[in-house]
């Protein structure tokens, strides 16, 4: 069995699309989904192949990563984990879209996964872990050049050490959402809100309310997150059937 985890459901929702067989349960206080990544029809011809996923919304940040983490792995043994989600570009070398497989946190072997990739916009490269959203230019060309990583997520280090923790296989697969050039369309604290692990509309629509020129910027975005979260499933679904 293969667990993914996410942050948000803003980020899962092309792939649980994909999955047949749903199913949701609460384990030890949190929500799980359950499914199977093939048709019934390839099922058939391979029964002998367990396809079964469990995915977890982690959240937003280390404090209730942590926690939704540990819950998820009590008492649990997964073949491979995928540690999935948008990550931030610290350079322009990456672009909108492109897939970044964290070479530093995965202990999969990324040579059962890299033929995958042959001809995607794919890149095998150092991922960060921050504490907040990064918004100046200034900031990720500082953390570039003192850590070395290309991109940055807010979750994969606290997820990395919870399948230490258990000894389960991790693969870390982000898609680009944001770069230098092209950054968010708004503030951070007005995109979400931390405390309460989901975007204040009254708050986001007042700022767009105030700042009517960056709603073209906005509506880009989304159409450039909307295209990031099937890009980021067909990414999961080829790396989950190569592991099995």
């Amino acid at each position: 069995m293969i667990a993914v985890t996410f942050a948000l459901p803003a980020e899962s929702s092309g792939f649980l699309r994909r999955l047949h067989k749903k199913s949701r349960t609460n384990r030890n206080g949190v929500k799980v989904i359950r499914g199977q990544i093939d048709t019934p029809e390839i099922r058939a011809r391979e029964p002998f192949r367990n396809r079964t996923i469990e995915v977890l919304h982690t959240g937003v940040g280390e404090k209730v990563c942590r926690q939704r983490m540990g819950k998820f792995l009590q008492d649990r043994q997964f073949g491979c984990l995928i540690s999935a989600g948008f990550a931030g570009a610290l350079n322009d070398q990456l672009h909108v879209g492109d897939l970044l497989v964290a070479e530093n946190f995965s202990t999969v072997r990324l040579s059962e996964v890299r033929s995958f990739f042959s001809g995607l916009p794919a890149h095998i490269a150092d991922l960060l872990t921050v504490p907040s959203m990064i918004e100046s230019r200034e900031e990720r060309d500082r953390m570039a050049q003192t850590t070395g990583a290309v991109a940055a997520d807010m979750e994969t280090e606290f997820i990395a050490r919870a399948c230490a923790e258990h000894a389960i296989p991790l693969l870390s697969l982000r898609v680009i959402s944001d770069t230098p050039s092209k950054p968010f369309p708004a503030p951070a604290n007005v995109l979400f809100n931390m405390e309460r692990q989901r975007t204040d509309l009254t708050k986001l629509t007042l700022h767009f309310l105030k700042h009517p020129g960056a709603i073209p910027r906005l509506i880009a975005f989304a159409r450039k997150i909307v295209r990031g979260r099937e890009i980021l499933a067909n990414g999961i679904l080829g790396v989950a059937r190569s592991i099995e």
